[in-house]
């Protein structure tokens, strides 16, 4: 159906507004492209959770499993220890010695804490100390002279002084 008009030049022809509306449809549905069905499709469902493996048991198929125990070790390994930097390892045994005595004359007098232990560490020649305990039990970190840390711990029962690396996480005593 089309509407006629006169104008100056002549006699146009106008197509109706159904014909247009289905003209432009036309034109706009050619432009689409439909994927065929089936092609790129998965039959399996797309994982949606981490489901914990937990043996003997099937895991619905909305489940991507993992190794929890696996996963509570890795989120632990900001405590593990480097190597220690080359060269340092003698300077750091000879402070871990004056500290250990000096740890010793402490945990025999019953005068055990923190401060206590910060003052021997410095006076092994350490630096970048860090003790955390009370009066029963202090634990402590701190750097050694030429790099790597002395650490460790004294209660009542015991002095226990290593020497290692900087932990993973930095520093000297990892955080609580």
């Amino acid at each position: 159906m089309s509407v006629t008009r006169g104008d100056r030049q002549g006699w146009m022809r106008v197509p109706s507004a159904v014909a247009l509306m289905t003209a432009t449809a036309l034109l706009i549905s050619g432009c689409a492209v439909a994927a065929p069905s089936g092609a790129g499709a998965s039959a399996s469902p797309t994982p949606t959770a981490a489901c914990p493996q937990v043996e003997g048991i099937d895991l619905p198929p909305e489940c991507v499993p993992y190794d929890p125990d696996h996963s509570m070790a890795q989120n632990d390994r900001y405590r593990d220890r480097m190597d220690m930097p080359e060269g340092a390892q003698a300077a750091a045994d000879d402070a871990a010695a004056l500290l250990s005595t000096s740890l010793e004359s402490i945990r025999s007098s019953g005068a055990i804490s923190a401060e206590a232990v910060e003052d021997a560490a410095r006076d092994a020649g350490l630096s970048d100390i860090t003790a955390r305990g009370d009066s029963g039990a202090v634990e402590f970190g701190a750097a050694a002279p030429d790099g790597g840390c002395v650490f460790g711990g004294v209660n009542a029962d015991a002095v226990r002084v290593e020497v290692g690396g900087y932990i993973l996480d930095g520093g000297c005593l990892p955080a609580q």
